[in-house]
């Protein structure tokens, strides 16, 4: 098939529809026309897919055929209503069913990072096998490691700390279904905090190492364990499906509850910024950092335990009410 000819062929079809697509009250006469269009399009789109898949072409008739469709069903109106009902039920539920999941990565994740700065405090050639200098490693517990949370204004840094927290978390819940990449995610973080509290503890600076992470570590860091254990628990849906639903049936169910985890941890990590960049560098005394960081970590996991829990009992009555099957 000559492309630019079939490109020129269409061009007239394609501007009309963008054209359409972009009415807010189009007539009976300019719906009928777009649904027409809408058609002949997406049958444009499959061609080029499958004779000449122009990989630019494919994108522009893609972002055609997905605006059309969504002129043409209308978008869904916002109900606010499931707001309250997806804080105390669907995002507890969700986390507290991966609960076992992610209390393994925590376990696994501090039994490596303690494993490693145990070797890092009783070797100090470890860190220079990582390409650490020993004038690296006095910058870094002299200077860098404290200097890290003030070096930047605090909302930049809050924003900073929060996507980065988020690219990981959605890393590991999108890796998921492949199990292996979260444990190494998993691994990396835990040797980069084994080998930075490893060279602080073996410098005589636990309480600063200990003191600045506190505040908003706990939080942080748990929430990358649930979002690496809510990952596990996708994968682990197809593998072990249990005695009812298919394979298919089950990765889609954990998944639609991963998804409720993944909007949780945007709002968990959202706090863990604001006390990464408000709290850890204020001038309040160092225990009352530290109980901050305790206190708000606490709650968070009431609220999924107590809530979780709560929720789940509801759904086992629910589940206990319905027919069996013969």
């Amino acid at each position: 098939m000559d492309l630019d000819a079939y490109v020129a062929e269409h061009r007239g079809e394609w501007r009309r529809l963008e054209m359409l697509s972009r009415r807010r009250k189009p007539t009976a006469a300019e719906a009928d026309e777009l649904v027409l269009l809408y058609q002949r399009v997406a049958t444009h789109l499959s061609v080029v897919r499958s004779r000449t898949p122009d990989p630019a072409l494919v994108a522009e008739l893609s972002r055609l055929v997905l605006t059309a469709r969504a002129t043409i069903t209308g978008a869904a109106p916002v109900d606010w209503r499931r707001v309250p009902r997806f804080l105390a039920y669907d995002l507890p539920l969700s986390l507290y069913r991966a609960r076992r999941w992610w209390y393994g990565t925590t376990v696994c994740f501090v039994l490596a990072a303690v494993a490693v700065g145990m070797w890092v405090n009783s070797d100090p050639g470890v860190a220079e096998s990582f390409g650490m200098s020993a004038a690296d490693i006095e910058r870094l517990v002299e200077f860098e490691f404290e200097a890290y949370y003030s070096e930047h204004t605090a909302p930049s840094f809050g924003l900073m700390v929060w996507t980065n927290n988020a690219w990981i978390a959605a890393q590991c819940l999108a890796s998921g279904v492949l199990l292996v990449p979260v444990a190494w995610f998993l691994w990396q973080n835990a040797l980069n905090v084994g080998l930075v509290g490893g060279l602080m503890v073996g410098h005589g600076r636990a309480d600063v190492f200990f003191g600045l992470i506190a505040p908003h570590g706990l939080l942080e860091l748990t929430g990358i364990f649930v979002a690496a254990g809510v990952g596990l628990r996708i994968g682990w849906a197809w593998v072990v499906p249990g005695p009812v639903l298919t394979r298919g049936q089950s990765l889609a169910a954990a998944m639609r509850q991963g998804m409720h985890a993944a909007l949780g941890l945007v709002g968990v990590f959202a706090v863990a910024g604001v006390l990464e960049a408000f709290v850890t560098p204020s001038f309040l005394p160092l225990l009352v950092r530290d109980a901050i960081g305790v206190l708000v970590w606490g709650a968070f996991l009431g609220y999924v335990l107590v809530l979780g829990r709560r929720a789940e009992r509801g759904d086992l009555v629910l589940d206990a009410a319905l027919p069996t099957r013969p």
